[in-house]
């Protein structure tokens, strides 16, 4: 096993970030205008990345897979963005931010990254306010803060249930300026389908698609920055925006990224259930909502299956005969654990017989007490909007029954391995946001995904990157005319004819369907030794019918949807293979990943501390070969490691 350097700098943690910057290397700004940079993703972490670089004086270059950065993915986040300004005087703190997002992630993320991303939190909110992000505030004109899962203090900062969508904008005009400016040049539908990396193993560049004409263009860079989000659509149903893929981290990996962790995935405990076969994706309705919002299923079985007839409604079911199985089994936490815990605790409930809805996989999300104790006009200011989404989605009023809520995929904490700086393996290859792995461990709390990705943007890859490009500005304009980038189009176009050419009678979507299905069934909420083994299996035979038997129409010009999703389809059938050998390999149950093996007598996660505290980051072999296994150890100096525990503290 190859060994793998974290490059992470010496001296006690709180000062670990501020020695770096104090002793990183600075270019000049007459230099400055030397450099050229490549952000691909223009969501919160590539938008604000893309913005500060432009600003430093940098040439960049940024892609975005929509029309418009408006519509990156980051603007379906709703409910909050954490931060430990201490506000309500509750007792929140630096490092206990830092202490609940290491708890949080079950004891399995890089313990200086993430206490970098709490250290950076305050400044986040300063610099959104002074773009003008319109956060809730009291009446007496201080910022509104909230509680989220699992923390005991009230730290999340937020704008109604549109708090993604009003941080994207702050960082949109930031991003407009530069481009009005001259230093960003925006890029738009463009589709990263390669990675180029030029004989000394630098990246170098990319292979682009242009989804409106179909022509294949070449950029060259002297660095290059993906923050391209997660691979939850994997699964085919998830929270994920349609566009939403891992191809480009999938890219990278087979030119040779160390992909990390890929297992760990999370469960959103707070969705509107699956309701037919022909659903394309799933809504996500905030963990906001869990702060008002009571969990419950009846505590009779008959009731239960009553109410999955038809033949009785909630508000019909007596206060002493509904179980609020959260606030029984974690009473120090209640409806507030994090994801994870929440998710299989709805999942419990709902293989043995409690579950509610047509399917019996749905919980009830009850405001009925916070109405009685605040107003309906209280709840109305706080959530209005997201029970508006709801009704129009279900067609039922919450205000007046209980919300119908189940798990589904929503968001990966597994990535491109990237060390303190945010570099992959590949050097000039820089990672943020989602696409990385760095600061959730095995599952991220909630509110924290926007502050990843506004730290990585704003805070930490100007410093970093510029610190890597400091020795390249004697090596002036990258030119796209060489074999690496000549091969690499090749690549690309081949593996496009390829699928053209196939013409076989199945779509896209239905093999897409059927990999979610297998992923769910073997790799979803509960996995075991026996599923994943045949998971791998039946994943093999999937990818063998898809490239004897997808049939893709059109053509390589112009507007082809059908050809886009074919691509990213084809890599979701490589990408599902190792994840389900990361989880087989990882014998034990961590935050998002459970194994039912590994479990306590109580049903919780149960580690395995001597024999996996590492990150497991996989390397690729070649197509035929499988992947080699890097483990960087996790080492804790400042937490002391030990069994999570949401019933007492």
């Amino acid at each position: 096993m190859s060994k793998i350097d974290s490059r992470i700098p010496e001296g006690p943690l709180a000062l670990k970030w501020t020695h770096y910057k104090e002793h990183q290397k600075l270019v000049n700004p007459a230099n400055k205008r030397k450099i050229d940079i490549i952000v691909v993703g223009t969501g919160l972490a590539g938008g604000s990345a893309a913005a500060s670089l432009g600003e430093l004086g940098f040439n960049v270059k940024v892609f975005c897979i929509q029309d418009s950065p408006r519509r990156a993915h980051s603007i379906a986040a709703q409910g909050g963005i954490n931060a430990a300004k201490n506000y309500p005087n509750d007792g929140d703190t630096i490092y206990r931010l830092f202490y609940d997002t290491v708890k949080g992630g079950d004891y399995r993320g890089r313990e200086s990254n993430t206490y970098r991303l709490a250290e950076n939190s305050n400044s986040i909110i300063d610099q959104c306010v002074a773009q003008g992000v319109p956060f809730a505030r009291e009446y007496s004109g201080y910022l509104a803060t909230r509680s989220f899962g699992g923390a005991q203090v009230s730290r999340t900062f937020y704008a109604r249930g549109q708090t993604g969508q009003q941080l994207l904008l702050g960082a949109y005009g930031a991003l407009s300026k530069e481009i009005k400016r001259g230093s960003v040049k925006l890029f738009t539908r463009r589709e990263m389908l390669d990675l180029v990396v030029m004989k000394d193993g630098r990246a170098r560049g990319i292979i682009v698609r242009n989804l409106f004409t179909g022509e294949i263009e070449r950029h060259s860079a002297h660095a290059v920055l993906l923050a391209t989000g997660g691979y939850g659509n994997l699964f085919f149903l998830s929270t994920n925006a349609m566009t939403s893929n891992g191809s480009a981290a999938w890219r990278a990996y087979k030119r040779g990224a160390y992909f990390a962790n890929p297992c760990y995935v999370q469960i959103h405990p707070t969705c509107i259930p699956v309701h037919g076969d022909y659903q394309s994706k799933l809504t996500l309705m905030s963990e906001s909502l869990r702060n008002d919002g009571r969990i419950w299923v009846p505590k009779k079985i008959e009731d239960a299956e009553k109410v999955r007839k038809g033949e009785l409604k909630a508000k019909d079911i007596a206060e002493e005969n509904r179980d609020y199985y959260l606030e029984r089994r974690y009473p120090a936490f209640g409806n507030l654990v994090p994801r994870d815990v929440a998710s299989r605790a709805a999942k419990e409930r709902c293989d043995a017989g409690f579950g509610v809805g047509p399917t019996g996989l749905a919980v009830f999300l009850d405001f009925k007490e916070a109405i009685g104790r605040l107003g309906k006009s209280v709840i109305e200011a706080r959530y209005g909007n997201l029970f508006q989404m709801y009704e129009k989605i279900v067609d039922d009023d919450p205000y007046q029954t209980p919300m119908m809520i189940y798990p589904a995929i929503h968001y990966t904490m597994g990535g491109l391995w990237v060390d303190y700086e945010l570099q992959s393996t590949i050097p000039g290859l820089f990672v943020g946001g989602e696409a990385n792995f760095s600061d959730h461990g095995a599952n991220r709390l909630g509110a924290s995904a926007l502050m990843q990705g506004l730290s990585d943007g704003y805070f930490i890859l100007p410093y970093t990157m510029q610190n890597y490009l400091a020795d390249q500005i004697s090596v002036g304009h990258i030119s796209t005319d060489t074999s690496e980038f000549d091969e690499a189009e090749k690549a690309v176009n081949e593996r496009i004819e390829k699928l053209l050419s196939i013409k076989g009678t199945e779509t896209v979507d239905s093999i897409h369907k059927r990999l979610g299905r297998i992923m769910w069934d073997h790799v979803g909420m509960a996995r075991n030794k026996e599923g994943l083994e045949e998971g791998i299996k039946l994943i093999r035979v999937l990818r063998e019918e898809f490239w004897k038997n997808v049939r893709v129409p059109g053509s390589n010009k112009g507007v082809n949807i059908e050809l886009e999703k074919a691509l990213r389809v084809a890599d979701f059938l490589e990408l599902g293979e190792l994840m389900a050998r990361d989880a087989l390999h990882r014998n034990e149950s961590a935050g998002g990943h459970f194994r039912e093996e590994y479990q306590t007598p109580e049903g919780e996660a149960l580690r395995d501390d001597k024999d996996f505290m590492y990150v497991a980051a996989w390397e690729y072999a070649g197509d035929d070969k499988e992947p080699v296994l890097n483990k960087e150890p996790l080492v804790y100096e400042n937490i002391e490691v030990k069994t999570r525990n949401y019933k007492t503290s």
